[in-house]
């Protein structure tokens, strides 16, 4: 099984919260950096900061993510998360709620693969891919 992980610089909780809405995922478990054991004690001004966080999607896929500290923070880039659906207008609502405060790359539209796709990066900066793959795709 293959499952991404995902760091954030301290939007962890937002992202997942947006995520579980838009996306209908349930989120399995949100352990703050304030919670490690006594003797691993969160960076001052880091406790509320996400730790581990994880959310079970309805497809059974699995999402995973952590606030990174900042001097591990990097700029995101060569991967997008990809979201195959099936059909093609709750694809557009994902593809829309996605892409709501962030910016589209590639519009969701009919493709020759695809009854629909589309690419965009969300508010909190991560890249993303809806796919509405055709007949025999």
């Amino acid at each position: 099984m293959l499952n991404p992980y995902l760091f954030y610089q301290d939007t962890c909780e937002a992202a997942f919260n947006y995520y579980a809405k838009v996306l209908g995922g349930k989120i399995d478990a949100m352990m703050r950096a304030s919670d490690a054991p006594a003797e691993v004690p969160a960076a001052p001004g880091r406790e509320k900061t996400i730790m581990h966080a994880r959310m079970s999607l309805p497809d059974g896929s699995v999402l995973m993510a952590s606030d990174a500290p900042p001097e591990h923070a990097q700029k995101l880039q060569g991967f997008s998360i990809s979201l195959t659906i099936a059909d093609p207008a709750e694809g557009e609502r994902k593809f829309n709620a996605l892409a709501d405060g962030g910016s589209v790359t590639m519009p969701f539209s009919k493709t020759f693969w695809a009854k629909g796709f589309g690419m965009c990066v969300d508010k909190f900066g991560i890249p993303w891919m809806v796919n509405c793959p055709a007949e025999g795709m």
